[in-house]
Protein backbone atom coordinates (compact mmCIF):
# COMPACT_ATOMS: atom_id res chain seq x y z
CA UNK A 1 0.00 0.00 0.00
CA UNK A 2 1.37 3.31 -1.08
CA UNK A 3 1.81 6.21 1.78
CA UNK A 4 -1.57 8.46 1.23
CA UNK A 5 -3.75 5.10 0.85
CA UNK A 6 -1.80 3.94 3.95
CA UNK A 7 -2.60 7.29 5.48
CA UNK A 8 -5.96 7.96 4.81
CA UNK A 9 -6.51 4.32 6.14
CA UNK A 10 -5.42 5.38 9.68
CA UNK A 11 -7.21 8.74 9.38
CA UNK A 12 -10.52 6.92 8.45
CA UNK A 13 -10.29 4.58 11.79
CA UNK A 14 -9.21 7.95 13.95
CA UNK A 15 -12.29 9.54 12.69
CA UNK A 16 -14.62 6.51 12.63
CA UNK A 17 -14.15 5.75 16.31
CA UNK A 18 -11.75 2.84 15.51
CA UNK A 19 -10.33 3.09 19.06
CA UNK A 20 -12.87 1.70 21.11
CA UNK A 21 -10.16 2.23 24.14
CA UNK A 22 -10.98 5.71 23.95
CA UNK A 23 -14.32 5.30 25.17
CA UNK A 24 -14.37 5.33 29.07
CA UNK A 25 -12.04 8.93 28.12
CA UNK A 26 -14.20 10.53 26.42
CA UNK A 27 -17.25 10.09 28.05
CA UNK A 28 -14.95 11.80 30.65
CA UNK A 29 -13.44 14.53 28.23
CA UNK A 30 -17.37 15.47 27.68
CA UNK A 31 -18.35 16.07 31.05
CA UNK A 32 -20.10 19.25 31.94
CA UNK A 33 -20.29 20.39 27.73
CA UNK A 34 -22.40 18.01 26.02
CA UNK A 35 -25.47 15.02 26.82
CA UNK A 36 -24.69 11.87 24.63
CA UNK A 37 -26.24 9.43 26.89
CA UNK A 38 -28.85 7.36 24.65
CA UNK A 39 -30.86 6.75 27.51
CA UNK A 40 -31.17 10.26 28.02
CA UNK A 41 -31.57 11.85 24.74
CA UNK A 42 -34.56 9.27 23.88
CA UNK A 43 -36.80 10.81 26.80
CA UNK A 44 -35.83 14.28 25.87
CA UNK A 45 -36.59 13.81 22.32
CA UNK A 46 -39.68 12.17 23.33
CA UNK A 47 -40.40 15.23 25.47
CA UNK A 48 -40.15 19.53 24.58
CA UNK A 49 -36.49 19.11 22.91
CA UNK A 50 -38.12 16.87 19.93
CA UNK A 51 -37.12 18.90 16.44
CA UNK A 52 -40.96 19.42 15.99
CA UNK A 53 -41.98 20.28 19.16
CA UNK A 54 -38.92 23.16 19.08
CA UNK A 55 -39.78 24.51 15.42
CA UNK A 56 -44.10 24.06 16.28
CA UNK A 57 -43.82 24.27 19.85
CA UNK A 58 -48.17 25.03 19.52
CA UNK A 59 -48.38 21.34 17.81
CA UNK A 60 -50.20 19.42 20.25
CA UNK A 61 -49.64 15.17 18.45
CA UNK A 62 -47.58 13.26 19.75
CA UNK A 63 -46.51 11.34 16.72
CA UNK A 64 -43.47 13.13 15.57
CA UNK A 65 -43.40 15.50 12.29
CA UNK A 66 -41.89 13.05 9.15
CA UNK A 67 -39.85 15.37 6.70
CA UNK A 68 -42.32 15.50 4.05
CA UNK A 69 -44.59 18.13 6.78
CA UNK A 70 -41.42 19.50 7.89
CA UNK A 71 -40.50 21.06 5.15
CA UNK A 72 -43.72 21.82 4.11
CA UNK A 73 -43.90 24.51 7.12
CA UNK A 74 -43.65 27.37 6.37
CA UNK A 75 -40.85 28.93 8.11
CA UNK A 76 -38.70 26.11 6.57
CA UNK A 77 -39.65 26.96 3.01
CA UNK A 78 -36.18 28.77 2.43
CA UNK A 79 -34.31 25.81 3.66
CA UNK A 80 -35.94 23.76 0.79
CA UNK A 81 -34.74 26.07 -1.62
CA UNK A 82 -31.99 26.95 -0.85
CA UNK A 83 -31.00 23.17 -0.54
CA UNK A 84 -32.48 22.43 -3.58
CA UNK A 85 -30.55 25.51 -5.58
CA UNK A 86 -26.73 24.25 -4.07
CA UNK A 87 -28.12 20.69 -5.50
CA UNK A 88 -28.44 22.04 -8.89
CA UNK A 89 -25.36 24.18 -8.59
CA UNK A 90 -22.95 21.36 -7.60
CA UNK A 91 -24.63 19.22 -10.70
CA UNK A 92 -23.77 21.87 -13.00
CA UNK A 93 -20.41 22.25 -12.21
CA UNK A 94 -19.75 18.90 -11.50
CA UNK A 95 -21.15 18.72 -15.24
CA UNK A 96 -18.34 21.28 -16.19
CA UNK A 97 -15.44 20.30 -14.36
CA UNK A 98 -15.91 16.85 -14.56
CA UNK A 99 -17.81 15.85 -17.56
CA UNK A 100 -16.49 11.88 -18.61
CA UNK A 101 -17.45 10.77 -14.79
CA UNK A 102 -21.82 10.32 -14.04
CA UNK A 103 -23.20 11.42 -11.56
CA UNK A 104 -26.57 10.99 -10.17
CA UNK A 105 -28.40 8.65 -7.38
CA UNK A 106 -27.80 4.92 -6.92
CA UNK A 107 -24.51 3.13 -7.09
CA UNK A 108 -24.32 2.94 -11.22
CA UNK A 109 -22.85 6.58 -11.19
CA UNK A 110 -19.20 7.54 -10.50
CA UNK A 111 -20.67 10.34 -8.23
CA UNK A 112 -23.33 9.16 -6.16
CA UNK A 113 -25.52 11.97 -5.37
CA UNK A 114 -27.37 11.95 -1.95
CA UNK A 115 -31.15 11.41 -2.84
CA UNK A 116 -33.17 14.47 -1.79
CA UNK A 117 -36.03 12.56 -0.97
CA UNK A 118 -35.38 11.01 1.44
CA UNK A 119 -34.66 13.98 3.10
CA UNK A 120 -38.23 15.24 1.84
CA UNK A 121 -40.25 11.81 2.77
CA UNK A 122 -42.63 10.72 4.84
CA UNK A 123 -40.38 8.34 6.01
CA UNK A 124 -37.48 9.93 7.74
CA UNK A 125 -37.37 12.48 10.64
CA UNK A 126 -34.40 14.32 12.52
CA UNK A 127 -33.76 12.80 15.31
CA UNK A 128 -31.68 14.42 18.54
CA UNK A 129 -28.55 12.81 18.27
CA UNK A 130 -26.73 15.29 21.29
CA UNK A 131 -26.68 18.22 23.08
CA UNK A 132 -23.35 20.47 22.89
CA UNK A 133 -22.91 23.42 25.05
CA UNK A 134 -21.22 26.24 23.61
CA UNK A 135 -20.97 28.64 25.87
CA UNK A 136 -17.24 28.85 24.64
CA UNK A 137 -18.88 31.49 22.01
CA UNK A 138 -19.83 34.04 24.73
CA UNK A 139 -17.84 36.31 22.59
CA UNK A 140 -19.60 36.49 20.12
CA UNK A 141 -22.81 37.51 22.01
CA UNK A 142 -22.56 38.34 25.49
CA UNK A 143 -26.09 38.88 25.86
CA UNK A 144 -26.80 35.58 25.18
CA UNK A 145 -23.94 34.08 26.94
CA UNK A 146 -23.40 31.69 23.75
CA UNK A 147 -25.33 29.25 22.27
CA UNK A 148 -26.83 25.78 22.93
CA UNK A 149 -26.48 23.28 20.40
CA UNK A 150 -29.43 20.43 19.49
CA UNK A 151 -27.79 18.55 17.06
CA UNK A 152 -30.06 16.01 15.07
CA UNK A 153 -29.41 13.17 12.71
CA UNK A 154 -31.59 12.51 9.46
CA UNK A 155 -33.01 9.06 10.13
CA UNK A 156 -35.40 6.63 8.38
CA UNK A 157 -38.21 6.08 10.67
CA UNK A 158 -39.28 3.05 9.54
CA UNK A 159 -37.47 -0.25 8.46
CA UNK A 160 -37.94 -2.04 4.92
CA UNK A 161 -39.83 -5.15 4.23
CA UNK A 162 -38.39 -7.91 5.27
CA UNK A 163 -35.67 -6.18 6.65
CA UNK A 164 -34.74 -6.58 10.45
CA UNK A 165 -31.41 -4.13 10.92
CA UNK A 166 -32.79 -0.98 12.92
CA UNK A 167 -34.10 2.27 11.39
CA UNK A 168 -30.82 3.40 9.22
CA UNK A 169 -29.30 6.95 9.24
CA UNK A 170 -28.30 8.93 6.84
CA UNK A 171 -25.56 11.26 6.17
CA UNK A 172 -27.17 14.54 7.32
CA UNK A 173 -27.03 16.39 10.49
CA UNK A 174 -29.60 19.49 11.36
CA UNK A 175 -28.37 21.62 14.37
CA UNK A 176 -30.98 24.11 15.89
CA UNK A 177 -28.55 26.56 17.65
CA UNK A 178 -29.98 28.04 20.41
CA UNK A 179 -29.37 31.20 22.28
CA UNK A 180 -27.78 30.08 25.88
CA UNK A 181 -29.49 32.66 27.54
CA UNK A 182 -32.81 33.81 25.86
CA UNK A 183 -34.26 37.39 25.49
CA UNK A 184 -35.30 39.16 28.61
CA UNK A 185 -34.02 36.30 31.33
CA UNK A 186 -32.83 37.86 34.54
CA UNK A 187 -30.50 34.68 34.91
CA UNK A 188 -26.91 35.35 34.79
CA UNK A 189 -24.60 33.40 32.65
CA UNK A 190 -22.56 32.44 35.80
CA UNK A 191 -25.68 31.13 37.14
CA UNK A 192 -26.21 28.66 33.62
CA UNK A 193 -22.88 27.65 33.34
CA UNK A 194 -22.76 26.41 36.98
CA UNK A 195 -25.90 24.26 36.04
CA UNK A 196 -23.70 22.90 33.03
CA UNK A 197 -21.07 22.01 35.58
CA UNK A 198 -22.67 20.75 38.35
CA UNK A 199 -24.32 17.75 37.41
CA UNK A 200 -27.87 16.33 35.45
CA UNK A 201 -28.10 18.16 32.98
CA UNK A 202 -31.81 17.09 32.25
CA UNK A 203 -33.03 17.58 36.05
CA UNK A 204 -36.16 20.39 37.04
CA UNK A 205 -33.68 22.44 38.14
CA UNK A 206 -30.52 21.56 35.21
CA UNK A 207 -29.73 23.65 32.49
CA UNK A 208 -32.13 22.71 30.11
CA UNK A 209 -34.69 24.07 31.62
CA UNK A 210 -33.71 27.15 30.76
CA UNK A 211 -33.83 26.72 26.90
CA UNK A 212 -36.89 26.71 24.65
CA UNK A 213 -38.26 27.34 20.96
CA UNK A 214 -37.74 31.13 21.74
CA UNK A 215 -34.07 30.78 22.10
CA UNK A 216 -33.64 29.96 18.50
CA UNK A 217 -31.27 31.36 16.73
CA UNK A 218 -30.30 30.05 13.85
CA UNK A 219 -29.87 26.06 11.74
CA UNK A 220 -27.10 24.64 10.60
CA UNK A 221 -27.07 21.72 7.91
CA UNK A 222 -24.55 19.43 6.72
CA UNK A 223 -25.46 17.08 4.21
CA UNK A 224 -23.43 14.28 2.38
CA UNK A 225 -23.83 15.84 -0.98
CA UNK A 226 -22.36 13.15 -2.94
CA UNK A 227 -19.66 10.14 -2.74
CA UNK A 228 -17.34 8.85 -5.17
CA UNK A 229 -16.18 4.94 -4.54
CA UNK A 230 -12.25 4.16 -5.11
CA UNK A 231 -11.97 3.75 -8.91
CA UNK A 232 -9.47 2.71 -11.58
CA UNK A 233 -9.63 7.37 -12.08
CA UNK A 234 -9.64 8.06 -9.06
CA UNK A 235 -9.30 7.54 -4.96
CA UNK A 236 -12.28 7.87 -3.17
CA UNK A 237 -14.33 11.32 -2.61
CA UNK A 238 -16.57 12.66 -0.40
CA UNK A 239 -18.45 15.83 -0.25
CA UNK A 240 -20.28 17.51 2.02
CA UNK A 241 -22.85 21.17 1.78
CA UNK A 242 -22.73 23.11 4.51
CA UNK A 243 -25.59 25.46 4.86
CA UNK A 244 -27.12 28.45 7.74
CA UNK A 245 -30.24 29.30 8.05
CA UNK A 246 -31.11 32.40 10.71
CA UNK A 247 -34.31 33.17 12.51
CA UNK A 248 -36.26 35.66 11.15
CA UNK A 249 -38.52 36.17 13.91
CA UNK A 250 -40.56 39.04 12.62
CA UNK A 251 -41.31 37.11 9.77
CA UNK A 252 -41.29 33.43 11.65
CA UNK A 253 -39.47 32.11 9.05
CA UNK A 254 -35.41 30.91 8.36
CA UNK A 255 -33.78 32.83 5.97
CA UNK A 256 -30.64 31.63 3.67
CA UNK A 257 -27.45 33.41 5.61
CA UNK A 258 -23.06 33.35 5.26
CA UNK A 259 -21.67 30.97 7.04
CA UNK A 260 -19.61 31.98 9.97
CA UNK A 261 -16.08 33.24 8.69
CA UNK A 262 -16.61 31.06 5.13
CA UNK A 263 -14.26 33.18 3.57
CA UNK A 264 -15.42 33.47 -0.09
CA UNK A 265 -12.61 32.13 -2.41
CA UNK A 266 -13.80 32.57 -5.58
CA UNK A 267 -15.60 35.92 -5.11
CA UNK A 268 -12.06 37.53 -3.40
CA UNK A 269 -9.90 36.05 -6.16
CA UNK A 270 -12.22 37.63 -9.09
CA UNK A 271 -12.28 41.01 -7.46
CA UNK A 272 -9.47 43.55 -7.25
CA UNK A 273 -11.17 45.68 -5.05
CA UNK A 274 -12.69 43.35 -2.57
CA UNK A 275 -9.07 41.76 -2.15
CA UNK A 276 -7.71 45.06 -1.30
CA UNK A 277 -10.27 45.53 1.58
CA UNK A 278 -9.64 42.04 2.99
CA UNK A 279 -5.99 41.95 3.28
CA UNK A 280 -6.44 45.52 4.40
CA UNK A 281 -8.70 44.16 7.18
CA UNK A 282 -7.07 41.51 8.40
CA UNK A 283 -3.87 42.44 8.58
CA UNK A 284 -5.03 45.54 10.75
CA UNK A 285 -3.42 44.81 14.21
CA UNK A 286 -6.56 44.63 16.21
CA UNK A 287 -8.41 41.95 13.61
CA UNK A 288 -4.60 39.78 12.95
CA UNK A 289 -4.68 39.60 17.15
CA UNK A 290 -8.13 38.00 17.30
CA UNK A 291 -7.73 36.28 13.66
CA UNK A 292 -4.32 34.35 15.72
CA UNK A 293 -6.33 33.71 18.85
CA UNK A 294 -9.46 31.76 16.82
CA UNK A 295 -12.09 34.65 18.18
CA UNK A 296 -11.93 36.99 15.09
CA UNK A 297 -15.46 37.42 13.08
CA UNK A 298 -15.26 38.38 9.57
CA UNK A 299 -17.78 40.79 8.12
CA UNK A 300 -20.48 39.10 6.01
CA UNK A 301 -19.49 40.87 2.90
CA UNK A 302 -16.03 38.69 2.24
CA UNK A 303 -18.37 35.57 3.08
CA UNK A 304 -20.15 32.46 1.21
CA UNK A 305 -23.52 31.59 2.63
CA UNK A 306 -22.70 27.75 0.89
CA UNK A 307 -20.03 25.83 0.95
CA UNK A 308 -18.81 22.45 -0.11
CA UNK A 309 -16.39 20.72 1.65
CA UNK A 310 -14.65 17.99 -0.75
CA UNK A 311 -12.83 15.05 1.42
CA UNK A 312 -10.19 13.51 1.67
CA UNK A 313 -7.65 16.17 1.73
CA UNK A 314 -4.17 14.83 2.89
CA UNK A 315 -1.74 17.41 4.30
CA UNK A 316 -0.20 19.07 1.30
CA UNK A 317 -1.60 22.03 -0.20
CA UNK A 318 -4.41 21.60 -2.08
CA UNK A 319 -7.34 23.24 -4.46
CA UNK A 320 -9.87 21.32 -2.25
CA UNK A 321 -8.85 23.98 0.65
CA UNK A 322 -10.53 26.95 1.51
CA UNK A 323 -7.63 28.95 1.51
CA UNK A 324 -5.73 27.71 -1.52
CA UNK A 325 -4.48 30.63 -3.59
CA UNK A 326 -5.33 33.04 -1.27
CA UNK A 327 -1.58 33.32 -0.01
CA UNK A 328 1.26 34.11 -2.45
CA UNK A 329 1.02 33.24 -6.30
CA UNK A 330 -0.06 35.27 -9.00
CA UNK A 331 -3.34 36.62 -7.95
CA UNK A 332 -3.45 36.15 -4.51
CA UNK A 333 -5.01 38.29 -1.70
CA UNK A 334 -1.67 37.81 0.59
CA UNK A 335 1.75 37.93 -0.72
CA UNK A 336 4.64 36.65 2.21
CA UNK A 337 5.94 40.55 2.56
CA UNK A 338 2.02 41.63 3.75
CA UNK A 339 2.30 38.66 6.31
CA UNK A 340 5.41 38.79 7.40
CA UNK A 341 5.12 42.84 7.25
CA UNK A 342 1.82 42.72 9.80
CA UNK A 343 3.29 40.10 12.19
CA UNK A 344 6.23 41.73 12.35
CA UNK A 345 4.06 44.80 13.13
CA UNK A 346 1.65 43.31 15.52
CA UNK A 347 5.03 41.92 17.77
CA UNK A 348 6.49 45.13 17.78
CA UNK A 349 3.32 47.26 19.22
CA UNK A 350 3.35 44.46 22.09
CA UNK A 351 0.74 41.89 20.83
CA UNK A 352 1.73 38.31 22.12
CA UNK A 353 0.76 36.00 19.09
CA UNK A 354 -0.12 31.92 20.36
CA UNK A 355 -0.59 30.43 17.14
CA UNK A 356 0.43 32.37 14.23
CA UNK A 357 3.88 33.10 14.07
CA UNK A 358 4.76 32.22 9.81
CA UNK A 359 3.48 32.58 6.73
CA UNK A 360 2.39 28.72 7.58
CA UNK A 361 0.59 29.58 10.70
CA UNK A 362 -1.25 32.41 8.87
CA UNK A 363 -2.40 29.93 5.86
CA UNK A 364 -3.40 27.41 8.54
CA UNK A 365 -5.54 29.57 10.24
CA UNK A 366 -7.09 30.87 7.19
CA UNK A 367 -8.33 27.18 6.55
CA UNK A 368 -8.60 26.26 9.94
CA UNK A 369 -10.99 29.19 10.95
CA UNK A 370 -13.54 28.39 8.16
CA UNK A 371 -16.14 25.92 8.35
CA UNK A 372 -15.15 23.57 6.05
CA UNK A 373 -11.76 23.76 6.59
CA UNK A 374 -12.07 23.41 9.99
CA UNK A 375 -13.87 20.01 9.23
CA UNK A 376 -10.87 18.92 6.42
CA UNK A 377 -8.54 19.24 9.68
CA UNK A 378 -8.16 16.45 10.41
CA UNK A 379 -7.97 14.82 6.61
CA UNK A 380 -11.12 12.88 6.18
CA UNK A 381 -14.13 15.86 6.86
CA UNK A 382 -17.78 14.42 7.82
CA UNK A 383 -19.75 15.23 11.03
CA UNK A 384 -18.06 17.20 13.86
CA UNK A 385 -20.58 15.47 15.76
CA UNK A 386 -22.97 12.37 14.26
CA UNK A 387 -23.47 11.37 18.38
CA UNK A 388 -25.01 8.19 19.07
CA UNK A 389 -27.87 6.38 17.95
CA UNK A 390 -30.32 5.19 20.40
CA UNK A 391 -33.03 4.19 17.59
CA UNK A 392 -30.66 1.23 17.35
CA UNK A 393 -31.05 -2.17 18.99
CA UNK A 394 -27.74 -1.52 20.70
CA UNK A 395 -27.07 1.64 20.97
CA UNK A 396 -24.41 1.73 23.39
CA UNK A 397 -22.29 -0.18 20.37
CA UNK A 398 -23.42 1.90 17.67
CA UNK A 399 -21.33 4.72 17.95
CA UNK A 400 -18.28 4.00 20.17
CA UNK A 401 -17.18 7.20 19.35
CA UNK A 402 -20.08 9.75 18.83
CA UNK A 403 -17.65 12.99 17.72
CA UNK A 404 -14.86 13.84 15.81
CA UNK A 405 -11.05 14.39 17.34
CA UNK A 406 -11.70 18.35 16.99
CA UNK A 407 -14.50 18.04 19.49
CA UNK A 408 -13.24 16.32 22.07
CA UNK A 409 -9.54 17.67 21.94
CA UNK A 410 -11.76 20.61 22.16
CA UNK A 411 -13.34 19.76 25.72
CA UNK A 412 -10.62 20.71 27.91
CA UNK A 413 -10.74 24.43 26.53
CA UNK A 414 -14.84 24.89 26.40
CA UNK A 415 -14.73 23.19 30.23
CA UNK A 416 -12.37 26.01 31.34
CA UNK A 417 -14.32 28.67 29.95
CA UNK A 418 -17.01 27.38 31.63
CA UNK A 419 -15.12 27.49 35.19
CA UNK A 420 -14.25 31.28 34.33
CA UNK A 421 -17.81 32.37 33.65
CA UNK A 422 -19.24 29.86 36.53
CA UNK A 423 -16.71 31.66 38.68
CA UNK A 424 -17.31 35.35 37.49
CA UNK A 425 -13.78 35.49 35.89
CA UNK A 426 -12.73 36.49 32.81
CA UNK A 427 -12.60 33.52 30.48
CA UNK A 428 -9.75 33.14 27.88
CA UNK A 429 -11.39 32.33 24.59
CA UNK A 430 -8.82 31.85 22.55
CA UNK A 431 -8.09 28.60 20.94
CA UNK A 432 -5.56 26.77 19.22
CA UNK A 433 -5.43 25.02 15.52
CA UNK A 434 -8.17 22.94 15.20
CA UNK A 435 -5.59 19.66 15.07
CA UNK A 436 -3.45 20.63 18.07
CA UNK A 437 -5.87 21.86 20.99
CA UNK A 438 -4.79 23.76 23.65
CA UNK A 439 -4.17 22.33 26.67
CA UNK A 440 -4.90 25.10 29.35
CA UNK A 441 -2.62 23.27 32.50
CA UNK A 442 -4.50 19.95 31.77
CA UNK A 443 -2.74 16.63 31.83
CA UNK A 444 -5.87 15.02 30.10
CA UNK A 445 -5.28 15.16 26.38
CA UNK A 446 -1.35 13.75 26.93
CA UNK A 447 -0.83 10.63 25.15
CA UNK A 448 -3.84 11.09 23.31
CA UNK A 449 -4.59 10.63 19.75
CA UNK A 450 -6.40 14.11 20.01
CA UNK A 451 -2.85 15.98 21.24
CA UNK A 452 0.65 14.15 21.30
CA UNK A 453 -0.43 10.40 21.25
CA UNK A 454 -0.60 8.12 18.09
CA UNK A 455 -2.62 9.14 15.42
CA UNK A 456 -2.02 12.75 16.46
CA UNK A 457 -0.80 15.74 14.28
CA UNK A 458 2.48 17.27 14.39
CA UNK A 459 5.31 18.46 12.55
CA UNK A 460 8.81 16.71 11.17
CA UNK A 461 11.31 18.19 13.56
CA UNK A 462 14.60 19.51 11.76
CA UNK A 463 18.08 20.27 11.74
CA UNK A 464 19.06 22.87 12.85
CA UNK A 465 16.05 23.73 15.04
CA UNK A 466 16.04 27.22 13.88
CA UNK A 467 14.92 26.25 10.59
CA UNK A 468 11.64 24.42 12.10
CA UNK A 469 8.87 26.57 11.42
CA UNK A 470 7.90 28.85 14.35
CA UNK A 471 4.34 28.29 14.40
CA UNK A 472 4.44 24.36 14.58
CA UNK A 473 7.77 23.56 16.27
CA UNK A 474 6.26 22.65 19.49
CA UNK A 475 3.78 20.11 17.45
CA UNK A 476 6.10 17.18 19.41
CA UNK A 477 5.36 13.40 19.76
CA UNK A 478 4.58 11.58 23.48
CA UNK A 479 7.78 9.45 24.13
CA UNK A 480 8.17 6.55 22.25
CA UNK A 481 6.53 7.76 19.26
CA UNK A 482 7.95 9.85 16.06
CA UNK A 483 6.52 12.59 13.93
CA UNK A 484 6.06 10.93 10.42
CA UNK A 485 5.05 13.33 7.50
CA UNK A 486 1.89 12.61 5.49
CA UNK A 487 2.70 14.51 2.67
CA UNK A 488 5.04 14.89 -0.41
CA UNK A 489 5.84 18.82 0.53
CA UNK A 490 4.25 19.63 3.98
CA UNK A 491 6.15 18.51 7.02
CA UNK A 492 2.98 17.73 9.43
CA UNK A 493 2.40 14.83 9.65
CA UNK A 494 1.28 11.96 12.18
CA UNK A 495 2.90 10.26 15.63
CA UNK A 496 3.28 6.82 15.05
CA UNK A 497 5.59 4.32 16.57
CA UNK A 498 9.40 4.86 15.85
CA UNK A 499 9.34 1.23 14.27
CA UNK A 500 7.19 1.96 11.58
Amino acid sequence: MSRAPRFLAILLALLCGALSARGAQDAALERGAAITDPATLRELDGGKFRLDRMLVPERSADIPLANSELFALPSMAAVRQAIDREFDRYIARHHASLSKETISVGEGFDFQLFDRTLLYSAETRFVLAGIVNRMDRTFTAEASCGEIRLIYRLTRVNKAAGDDASPPRLPMTLNLVLKARGEGAAIACSEIARRWLGGAPSASDGPLDLIDYQNIDRIETNLQIAHAPKSSVRDFRTDYLLKVFRYDRQARAFVESPLENQIDRARLLADDGLKREFRAWLLDPVNLVAFDRGTVLIPEKFLASGAIAPTPVGFDPSDLEPEFGLVQGEGAVFSEADVVTALRKATESGAKLQNIRSLAGFERRLNDVTCSGCHQTRGIGGFHFPGVDWMADKPSNTTVVPASPQFFGDQVRRRDILASLRDGKPPDYSRGFASRPQLRGSTELAGTNYYDGWGAHCYVQGKPAANNDTSFRDWTCAEGLTCQAAGKISRIGMCFVKSR
